[in-house]
């Protein structure tokens, strides 16, 4: 993989956060929020955290690769 496709991917990433983070938001500011699907969704974002910081750090080594 690229860096150029490891970036993309972490920005693909990046913008499932967001998407996880605003159906997040969205749930506490209902009183009828489910606590079950916010538990799912942070652990959906420690996931999502993870995998950006992979293709970060993949990345990073081929960048340093190329120098």
């Amino acid at each position: 993989m690229t860096t150029d496709e490891s970036l993309t991917r972490a920005e693909e990433l990046l913008k499932r956060v967001e998407d996880v983070r605003d159906e997040l938001e969205k749930i506490s500011e209902t009183e009828q929020g489910s606590p079950e699907r916010a538990i799912e969704l942070l652990g959906e974002l420690s996931e999502l955290a993870k995998a950006v910081e992979e293709e970060l750090t993949r990345a990073q080594r081929e960048a340093d690769a190329q120098s």
